[in-house]
C-alpha cells in the first residue's frame, strides 16, 4: 500500500513540475535570455522521434530488465531500441498532450511499427492503459532535473 502510495505521489509530483518553470531573471542579458528561448523552442519543434508506443505490466512484474534492475510496472520507465539505458525521455500523448518523463531501463520494443514500450504506470498518467497503444512523442531531456525524492523510512 506504501509503495503505491509512494509510487502514484511520484507521478503527480512528476506532472506538476512539468508546468512549473519559472521565468528567467532579470540578473542576464536581453541576448542570452532569446539565445535560450530560441534552443528550447528549436528542441521543442524537432521530437527525437514520433510513432506508436504501447506498455507492458503485470507479466513482466519482477523480471530482470536489461539493465539488471527488476522490472516494476508502477515505476516510470520505459523500453527502447537504440538509447542509452539511464537516458531520460519525455514522452507526450499526442492524442491528449499529457506529458512525463521517463528512464530508459530496458530494451524493446519487440513488435514491429513500436517506438517504445512504456511501463504500465506511465501509459496510466498518459491515459492510455486502456487503449494500450498510443502515438507518442519522444524528446530526450539533455539535463534531467531532480522530478521528485521520495525518501519512505521503512
Amino acid at each position: 500500500m506504501r509503495k503505491q502510495l509512494a509510487h502514484g505521489l511520484a507521478v503527480v509530483l512528476s506532472i506538476v513540475s512539468l508546468g512549473a518553470a519559472q521565468k528567467p531573471n532579470s540578473s542576464g542579458s536581453e541576448q542570452a535570455r532569446s539565445n535560450v528561448t530560441r534552443s528550447a523552442k528549436q528542441a521543442r519543434n524537432k521530437p527525437y522521434q514520433v510513432g506508436v508506443a504501447s506498455w507492458y505490466g503485470e507479466y513482466f512484474q519482477g523480471k530482470p530488465t536489461a539493465s539488471g534492475e527488476p522490472y516494476d510496472m508502477y515505476d516510470l520507465t520505459a523500453a527502447h531500441p537504440t538509447l542509452p539505458l539511464g537516458s531520460m525521455v519525455r514522452v507526450t500523448n499526442l492524442r491528449n498532450g499529457r506529458a512525463v518523463v521517463v528512464r530508459v531501463n530496458d530494451r524493446g520494443p519487440i513488435v514491429p511499427g513500436r517506438i517504445i514500450d512504456l511501463s504500465y504506470n506511465t501509459a496510466r498518467v498518459l491515459d492510455f492503459q486502456t487503449q494500450g497503444l498510443q502515438r507518442v512523442r519522444l524528446d530526450v531531456v539533455q539535463e534531467p532535473q531532480t522530478i521528485a525524492v521520495l525518501h519512505d523510512p521503512l
